[in-house]
């Protein structure tokens, strides 16, 4: 029986390196590659290509992928399994079969889909919105596989449950091994995101051999214990920090909910077992729960923006000349105005752009004619009639549409995942027998010490302590780690919710919430509504959250001696 499969990552995201397939697929051995191409985001641009063809809605670029390298996969025995699917699964089988026909290639194509509840929004509570997915979980690629499929397309599935159905097809896993499951949700999100995991958006990234990085490998088991890796001779690096880092990466509490299993972040150990390999152990397991959680995009309005440079003296009298004369002078008044001063300029500068600040003006509105062509202009008309030394940083715009993401859950009782076999043969997939009502995991407050840590020295939090950040929704997490017990204690102490919202200032007036992972020397952090209505609405400097960890980081703090090398 099989005891170990080999699962390869070579997509974290719609737009992710293109030659990855056929380097995962030529750099060393392999049962299975999978790829992620879906994001919220992504969500919303599938559809736009839907609405302006229906036989659209999937990533094309693994089409082209697939052009070069599905004979390679067929060949080499290896088992392809992506969501690229997007919003028409089913087109995309579709296209895969023309292509493997042209190519004279034996290609079974299977696909997965029943996510897209669109049609049935409204019945099912979620309102009108351009589109609606729920995430599936991984049985459906299970299905699939063992009837053979060399090639496995989905929709909108959780991106661990890429990982999930391979193995669960490899080790005959059901629904009831819920322990297995879990070790496979965690290997899935560690390698979900592609070089994230070998050194990619890396805190300590001077201590990794960067350039051409490799994507990662899961060496899954049949207890669902893991290691980690990549092949032999590519870029990057696998260590206990860079495994560390993606774990926290866009999660939440210690429970890590999904569709087959719900994974305890607070169990897992991790083993440096050698160069480039990283076990990770003991994942437990719990029921999954009731609902499926379902992404919702809806086309909000229309979106246009100016940006002015104001130079040298009198940055902020500057700006307030200009917002008053702008305002005055709009045609029509957009429903959001939204300005924001970005102080880039220092005093007596050695260069004009250091001596410069940006004013932006963002506006919304449902009516194009309101933050068209006319708001933008009406900025360039002021040009010869406003401060000295006005420019603008772009031409005027006609705007452009913009979309809002947010979260639903419907019971998953009433979502019909469905697998479509390479034999054209299409069953329901029922969900797990054993979901039950999650569990919320409580806030962890700062811990409570009496140790004395001795002198200390005001220096970057980066200092010693590494961070992830990223987007969920218009919330964003943002996970701090440490190397060692000592310095983990010291850091449970030190990093409360207040002092976030003191380092962070954008999120002193909104809700944190603090989540302790003392096995992964771990503290993370959500908060709440700091990215508005999600990555596609909000024009926020980082509009995903991406650089917050960093930011965080840089902040300086008192750090005891004693931790400084």
């Amino acid at each position: 029986m099989t005891e170990m499969v080999r699962i390869g990552n070579a997509s974290g995201f719609y737009g992710d390196r293109f030659g990855a397939v056929q380097e995962m697929l030529t750099g060393g051995e392999l049962d299975y590659l999978t790829g992620d191409y879906l994001a919220e985001l992504t969500m919303l641009i599938l559809g736009r290509d839907r609405m302006k063809d229906p036989s659209l809605g999937y990533a094309k670029t693994f089409l082209r992928q697939m052009r070069e390298n599905l004979a390679l996969a067929v060949d080499r025995g290896v088992q392809v399994v992506v969501n690229a699917g997007g919003l028409n699964p089913h087109g995309l089988a579709v296209a895969l079969r023309e292509l493997a026909a042209e190519l004279k290639v034996d290609a079974r194509i299977a696909f997965v889909s029943g996510d897209d509840l669109s049609s049935r929004a409204a019945e099912l509570g979620l309102g009108s919105p351009l589109t609606a997915n729920a995430y599936l979980g991984g049985f459906g690629i299970k299905n699939a596989l063992l009837h053979g499929a060399d090639v496995v397309v989905t929709g909108r599935i959780t991106d661990a449950s890429l990982t999930v159905g391979p193995a669960a097809a490899a080790f005959g896993w059901t629904e009831r091994d819920l322990d297995p499951i879990a070790g496979a949700v965690i290997a899935g999100h560690v390698i979900e995101c592609g070089a994230q995991a070998t050194g990619g958006n890396y805190s300590f990234f001077t201590e990794i051999p960067m350039g051409h990085l490799g994507f990662p490998i899961a060496e899954l088991h049949r207890d669902g214990s893991s290691v980690i890796t990549k092949h032999e001779g590519t870029g990057g690096a696998v260590t206990l920090g860079t495994v560390t880092s993606q774990l926290l990466y866009e999660v939440r509490g210690p429970r890590y909910y999904n569709p087959d299993a719900t994974a305890r972040l607070d169990s897992v150990q991790l083993t440096q077992e050698g160069p480039d390999r990283v076990a990770i152990s003991r994942a437990t397991g719990e029921a999954p729960p009731t609902d499926l959680k379902v992404s919702l995009n809806n086309l909000a309005g229309i979106r246009n923006e100016v940006a002015v440079v104001l130079t040298g003296l009198d940055i902020e009298a500057k700006a307030e000349l200009f917002k008053q004369q702008f305002t005055d002078a709009l045609p029509a008044r957009p429903a959001e105005l939204e300005w924001t001063l970005v102080r880039h300029d220092r005093p007596d500068a050695p260069t004009e752009e250091q001596a410069s600040a940006i004013l932006h003006c963002v506006a919304r509105d449902t009516d194009p004619q309101k933050v068209g062509r006319p708001f933008a202009n009406t900025a360039v008309e002021l040009a010869l009639a406003s401060f000295p030394g006005f420019t603008l940083t772009a031409p005027p715009g006609n705007g452009s549409p913009y979309g809002i993401f947010e979260p639903g859950y419907v019971d998953a009782e009433l979502v019909e995942h469905r697998v479509t076999q390479p034999d054209g043969l299409t069953l329901l997939i029922p969900p797990s027998p054993l979901r039950a009502k999650p569990i919320i995991d409580d806030d962890d407050p700062a811990a409570d010490t009496t140790v004395d840590f001795g002198p200390v020295t005001q220096l970057p939090l980066g200092t010693i302590a590494g961070a992830r950040s990223g987007d969920k929704g218009g919330s964003a997490n943002v996970g701090v780690w440490v190397r060692t017990d000592e310095q983990y204690q010291w850091l449970d102490s030190f990093l409360s919710t207040d002092k976030i919202a003191e380092l962070l200032p954008e999120a002193a007036d909104l809700t944190i919430h603090r989540y302790r992972l003392p096995n992964l020397r771990a503290i993370n952090f959500v908060i709440e509504d700091i990215l508005g209505r999600g990555v596609a609405e909000n024009v926020r400097f980082d509009p995903q959250a991406k650089g917050l960890g960093e930011w965080l980081r840089s902040r300086h703090v008192p750090i005891p001696e004693r931790f400084i090398d």
